[in-house]
């Protein structure tokens, strides 16, 4: 593991690679040329973290490669028991208001450039679905006005995940979902969730509804903003590395680790987030360093011990102070992804 300062100036003349978080910046840690405008980065199509473990994760590749503009082709492609690259290239509205559709193993859902979107509905991954990347898309707006405080009585998801493994959720935009933007729940196991911006909703990321300990999860590069709890709720999760993710405006907690999770957190951002980091109970660990915490107040605990991310893949870090202008450019969909 090594960490990576970004740095920004006028002219540039080194090379850079930017190492396994999959970003290469033409030439520059955040190029600003002369006018000022960010040079167009490219990413990896290959995930990293945990999703790059066990086998890996390839989603749709060596399927056909399609594209949808319309719902009815999107639900056929997406629920095929055939490998696909699915290339969303327009607004697609949910037929049934919050209705997940069921997606299913070896897919690639990719929105092209910044076009592709899921509107009044989101995607559910069952048990035994596996080798699922979701990248580049924004998934919105199943919001009910007549719901409990809670949101417990629609349960309507941006992603749902009952026991699903080796999937990569990257660079989408999950807003004003009326329950969780992101749901892990159950057994799902050898995940990656990295540069979503997720924001507008009571429920964030929420992980567990298990009793067993064994999934492994890899958190990095998220923005996100304006939501209340779950940011994310970590329960009984065997091996969750969180790093360079940014949180803001959170009035319910940050980063929970819970049960019997084992939770290292890297290199982070809170900005007004109500209880940064904590662990609920002695038998879930939580170990932190590197981050930065501003305008915040609550509990900011570890506790235990966890284990070394950098045993199982590799991963360079970003200076968190830099997190705050290099998410609000790079997290969410990109106008080069899926082209």
């Amino acid at each position: 593991m090594t960490t990576r300062k970004i740095v920004r100036r006028t002219s540039w003349s080194a090379a850079l690679l930017l190492g396994t978080c999959g970003l290469i910046l033409n030439g520059a840690a955040l190029p600003a040329g002369a006018a000022g405008t960010p040079a167009a980065p490219v990413w990896s199509n290959t995930p990293d973290g945990f999703a790059s473990t066990g086998g890996g994760t390839t989603g749709g590749a060596g399927g056909q490669t399609v594209t949808v503009t319309n719902y009815d082709d999107l639900v056929k492609y997406a629920t095929s028991s055939s490998p696909y690259v699915i290339k969303v290239a327009a607004s697609v509205k949910v037929a049934t208001y919050g209705y997940e559709i069921p997606v299913k193993s070896n897919k690639t859902l990719v929105g092209v450039g910044t076009s592709g979107q899921i509107v009044n509905g989101g995607l559910f991954l069952g048990s035994g679905v596996r080798n699922v990347i979701i990248r580049n898309l924004t998934i919105r707006d199943t919001l009910m006005a007549d719901d409990d405080p809670d949101d417990k009585k629609y349960d309507y998801d941006g992603i749902q995940m009952d026991t699903a493994d080796h999937i990569w959720i990257d660079h989408n935009r999950i807003e004003r979902m009326n329950d969780g933007l992101i749901d892990s729940r159950k057994d799902t196991s050898y995940l990656t969730v990295s540069w979503n911006v997720l924001s507008g909703s009571r429920k964030a990321f929420g992980i567990g509804w298990t009793d067993n300990v064994t999934s492994r999860m890899t958190i990095h590069h998220n923005w996100i903003h304006d939501t209340g709890s779950r940011n994310p709720s970590i329960d009984n999760v065997a091996m969750a590395h969180l790093y360079n993710n940014y949180l803001q405006n959170v009035t319910g907690y940050g980063n929970l680790s819970r049960g019997q999770s084992k939770t290292v957190i890297e290199n982070s951002y809170f900005d007004k987030v109500k209880d940064p980091y904590y662990n609920d109970t002695s038998a879930a660990s939580l170990t932190q360093k590197g981050s930065v915490v501003v305008n915040s107040a609550g509990k900011q605990q570890t506790s235990g011990t966890t284990f070394t991310p950098g045993s199982h893949y590799s991963y360079t870090l970003d200076t968190a102070a830099d997190l705050p202008a290099l998410l609000k450019t790079y997290a969410g969909p990109q106008s080069n992804i899926g082209r």
